[in-house]
């Protein structure tokens, strides 16, 4: 018999598949936004988490504490929060089903600095429902590098955000800020 979870429960991320220890590893990360929950196997990033939101992650017993094998993408997130990056590389595992999955490498594709509306997301991947859309949106397992924070309202309005609509609404100014510092700069240099 399946129990049913009980309203903001937080469902532990599983390891599908495993790696070649079976451990997932993982590191916390203090930013601009609260503490971020970076979990890894080693080689791929696999969840980052808002810990101050309706998305953080409890940390399972058999994860190992391991800053140093999450280190790459610790450093890209500073210097992203920095302003001094606008798009990651970094290897991802993104375990969903087939369907978020497509929705999640659609959220890559949107630029920095720009936003679209759930509307236009579903169009841009043949899906008829901006709602089943938003609700892939929302189970997006590595925030910030796969950019759900870009998608917004029909109307232009922030809506949805499992780091809450401030943090949405930070992400998005600093993504602005940063692309008007780079105009500026360029302007400058061209004067």
């Amino acid at each position: 018999m399946t129990r049913a979870r009980r309203p903001g429960a937080v469902r532990p991320l599983r390891n599908p598949g495993g790696t070649a220890t079976g451990t997932l590893r993982y590191a916390s990360l203090e930013s601009p936004f609260g503490e971020l929950l970076l979990i890894g196997d080693g080689r791929a990033v696999h969840g980052l988490y808002m810990q101050a939101g309706q998305t953080s992650r409890t940390v399972e017993p058999d994860w190992e504490q391991d800053p140093e094998s999450l280190a790459e993408a610790s450093t890209q997130l500073r210097e992203y929060f920095a302003g001094k990056r606008t798009s990651f590389d970094l290897e991802l595992v993104m375990n969903g089903t087939a369907f978020q999955r497509r929705v999640w490498r659609a959220l890559q594709r949107i630029p920095y600095g720009e936003t679209i509306s759930y509307r236009e997301l579903a169009l841009r991947i043949d899906q008829p429902s901006a709602r089943a859309v938003g609700l892939a949106n929302g189970r997006n397992p590595i925030s910030i590098v796969v950019p759900c924070h870009r998608v917004i309202g029909a109307n232009g309005a922030l809506t949805g955000y499992g780091g809450g609509l401030d943090r949405k609404r930070r992400l998005l100014d600093l993504e602005a800020n940063t692309l008007d510092r780079q105009a500026q700069r360029s302007g400058d240099e061209h004067a």
